[in-house]
């Protein structure tokens, strides 16, 4: 054994690295993203520490060549979920009593690992499985799952050190103990950093899990559960499951060991999952906690005293990069008449610059749409815009033909409470509401009330009246909220990240905020003179 009262390494964010042509990175990249697009991998499922093949498979492809099978999917039945959750629970005992700098130096390992060996290969994966472009993989698959792993093993450190006040005679200690059962993480497509933290946030803290990933994300975690486990981590505590998200759940959350759901994707399935735990409280150990983020509309408003260049460069990162699938991607803007113009300009001219197609071209700013459904949903809602008059300022294009490809589009719509500005549709169209100069306040008002959801926005302005008055009237309106910057790309450590309304539960992934949901505090008194006489001094 060691004693002594450990400190975890002080968290730095990683690098991002610039991939700029000729680099040794850049070709570096390129060649492992060659060679796994001729790979065709057999993805098993990881259930106690073995590799489990079910026999019923499905594909998946890249988004910008359809006819590029990048993995044969082995998808869980009812009886595989059932021996995930019996592994989580096997090693639950070990696992909640093995010390936590123990436990820290896995996943503090495995960040390291993804900094170095793996970090092309996790790269490459996301860039062929999700159509990301090489920026967007960079700053996603590598820095910012790295950046998870290594900010909250600093974090369980700090929740760890929080103890309470001790009296004469007494010492007084807080005993941070995991959940009362396993968690269950239901992770997306669009972010291998969030399908990476969110089954390794719980094991930090001592939990064991069960973890289905996006049928869309399985080759990056795929490769993400190898490096896991070249880290050390040991058998059945992350027990890995693919298939259909629907039927996981349903046999997971039916067990009386169900304690916590971590989960990112849309507001109804999140809302699903609530309903179906609700359903079944009577049989649980104890309370079931719920942590979800489950997107966004997010907004960009624009005061009239804005710098347009900023602006313009804003909504068109905001809204076009990762093919705007991004919770937190800007959908709905309000410009002022005084500004459209240039902004107009700029904007159709920053569109068209954009070049889009297969991202293992690392060259390329924008890749398909994560599949056909989102393809059709985007183009059935560009048509139902023009329908209703809106006017088509950019783009509006879909191409199907060798990869489920929408163009850059920018609507412009007279009526602000509009489809396209009130539902989210994860894709790249942008709305835009021309407002009169004078309307600013009663737009923000607009801004907050339009939509359900409560996750990004950003308001742009020089007057820093205007931004005061917008930040305090939209302080319920986005658990994130930027001034004049895009409403995308929160940083591990700098800026925690979630919504409340019909965004989520707000518990700020990338935070303490959210370890403290992993753990079921216990209060310690010692008393160390215990009292001999029942009396009390008032009774003489």
């Amino acid at each position: 054994m060691t004693a002594g009262l450990f400190t975890a390494p002080d968290p730095v964010n990683e690098p991002v690295r610039g991939y700029a042509p000729g680099s040794p990175e850049r070709e570096s990249l390129a060649a492992r993203v060659a060679a796994m697009a001729k790979e065709r991998v057999e993805a098993t499922m990881v259930i106690g520490g073995r590799e489990v093949a079910s026999g019923t498979t499905f594909a998946q492809v890249a988004p910008h060549r359809h006819d590029l099978v990048l993995a044969d999917v082995h998808a869980a039945g009812r009886e595989h979920v059932t021996r995930a959750v019996e592994a989580a629970r096997a090693a639950s005992h070990d696992w909640a009593r093995t010390p936590w700098e123990e436990r820290v130096a896995v996943f503090l390992r495995a960040a390291d690992l993804l900094s170095g060996p793996y970090r092309d290969t996790v790269n490459a994966a996301t860039i062929l499985g999700q159509s990301k472009s090489v920026y967007q993989s960079e700053i996603d698959a590598a820095c910012e799952l790295i950046d998870f792993l290594r900010f909250n093993c600093a974090y369980a450190e700090r929740l760890l050190s929080e103890q309470p006040r001790s009296a004469a005679g007494v010492w007084n200690r807080m005993d941070y103990r995991p959940l009362d059962g396993f968690v269950l993480a239901i992770t997306p497509f669009n972010f291998t950093a969030i399908a990476g933290n969110l089954p390794t946030a719980p094991a930090i803290m001592g939990n064991t899990v069960v973890w289905k990933p996006s049928e869309k994300q399985v080759l990056s975690a795929h490769y993400t559960m190898e490096a896991l486990r070249a880290a050390g981590l040991p058998d059945g505590v992350i027990n890995l499951v693919h298939g259909d998200g629907g039927l996981v759940s349903d046999v997971a959350m039916a067990e009386p060991d169900f304690a916590g759901l971590h989960f990112t994707g849309s507001a109804a399935v999140l809302k699903s999952l609530w309903r179906k735990c609700g359903e079944r409280v009577d049989t649980y150990r104890a309370y079931p906690r719920i942590v979800g983020e489950s997107g966004g509309k997010d907004f960009i408003l624009a005061h009239p005293s804005a710098e347009v260049e900023p602006l313009v460069v804003a909504l068109g990162r905001g809204a076009f990069e990762y093919q705007g699938q991004k919770c937190s991607a800007a959908s709905r803007a309000y410009v002022p008449r005084s500004l459209w113009p240039v902004v107009r300009d700029g904007l159709a001219d920053l569109a068209g610059s954009i070049t889009m197609g297969d991202v293992g071209d690392l060259s390329t700013f924008m890749g398909a749409v994560i599949d056909g459904a989102a393809l059709r949903r985007h183009a059935d809602a560009i048509a139902g815009a023009r329908k209703a008059g809106a006017q088509v300022v950019v783009g509006g294009g879909t191409d199907d033909s060798e990869g489920w490809f929408v163009e850059p589009t920018v609507l412009l719509t007279e009526d602000p409470r509009s489809d396209t500005m009130t539902r989210e549709l994860f894709g790249p169209i942008l709305t835009i509401y021309v407002y009169d100069d004078a309307r600013f306040d009663s737009v923000i008002e607009l801004a907050d009330t339009t939509t359900d959801y409560a996750l990004t926005g950003s308001v742009f302005a020089s007057d820093r009246a205007a931004v005061r008055r917008a930040a305090d009237s939209l302080r319920g309106a986005a658990g994130n909220f930027y001034v004049n910057d895009k409403p995308t790309g929160s940083i591990v450590g700098q800026q925690p990240f979630g919504g409340s309304r019909a965004s989520g539960t707000n518990d700020k992934a990338g935070s303490l905020f959210n370890l403290m949901r992993w753990v079921s505090p216990r209060a310690i008194k010692e008393t160390f003179a215990p009292p001999t006489d029942w009396r009390y001094p008032h009774q003489g």
